[in-house]
């Protein structure tokens, strides 16, 4: 609330400028034609926000530099198909792969729909924020991410190879060749991205799970939007 009422000034003046923004506390980004108008502004603008304004500029964290080389409340912009598309930037999503992690290396002694139900509040709440993201690509990379993850912890909790074989049969794998993807000699990831696998646990299996969609939960938010 504060820097809302102590940058009000700053707005204006962006404003007064004929300037393109976006700000959020004290957090904004400009948007300008070229590297050396967007030189000329931060060099001016960072002027009036001292000498004016008496605020303090963290120099660390400004930049000149292309939309798709900063982030913003968590976002990027990217360019495709002839226009400046927003996605989730590549260090939120490194945050929820480090969220989906512990919470697996917690669930290894649960059941995988335990497992699926604790991870759901968070994939829901993570894809309402970022729901605005309009890359297909990077939605679905982060659903494949948690289903091979998933698949990782199924392959760890079975354990022996006998129980390995089993899954598999029950996956639709042939006995022949459940019996040699058991007995591969690999580790969880590897088999977790290995087509044994993906045949024996596709995303239906998933679905019927339960498990929360990133990608089917920005499509539906951007149909309301």
């Amino acid at each position: 609330m504060l820097s809302n009422i102590l940058l009000t000034d700053g707005d204006r003046e962006l404003e007064r400028r004929g300037h393109a923004f976006c700000r959020y506390a004290d957090d904004g980004n400009i948007y300008v034609r070229s590297e050396k108008a967007g030189q000329r502004v931060l060099t001016s603008m960072t002027s009036f926000l001292e000498k004016r304004l008496k605020l303090r500029v963290n120099s660390a964290k400004s930049a000149c530099a292309r939309p798709s080389e900063r982030k913003f409340l968590g976002y990027t912009l990217t360019h495709s198909g002839g226009r400046l598309r927003l996605r989730f930037a590549e260090e939120s999503a490194a945050r929820l792969r480090n969220r989906v992690r512990e919470q697996l290396r917690q669930g290894r002694g649960r059941s995988l729909k335990r497992t699926i139900e604790s991870l759901n509040p968070m994939l829901r709440g993570w894809a309402n924020y970022f729901g605005l993201g309009e890359s297909k690509q990077a939605w679905e990379e982060l659903d494949g991410w948690i289903r091979r993850r998933l698949r990782g912890l199924i392959w760890r909790q079975a354990k022996t190879r006998r129980r390995r074989t089993e899954l598999l049969r029950k996956g639709g794998l042939t006995e022949e060749r459940a019996w040699h993807s058991a007995r591969n000699g690999h580790g969880p990831w590897w088999n977790a991205g290995a087509s044994h696998m993906n045949h024996a646990f596709p995303k239906a299996f998933f679905d019927r799970l339960g498990l929360v969609s990133l990608a089917s939960t920005a499509r539906y938010l951007q149909r309301l939007a």
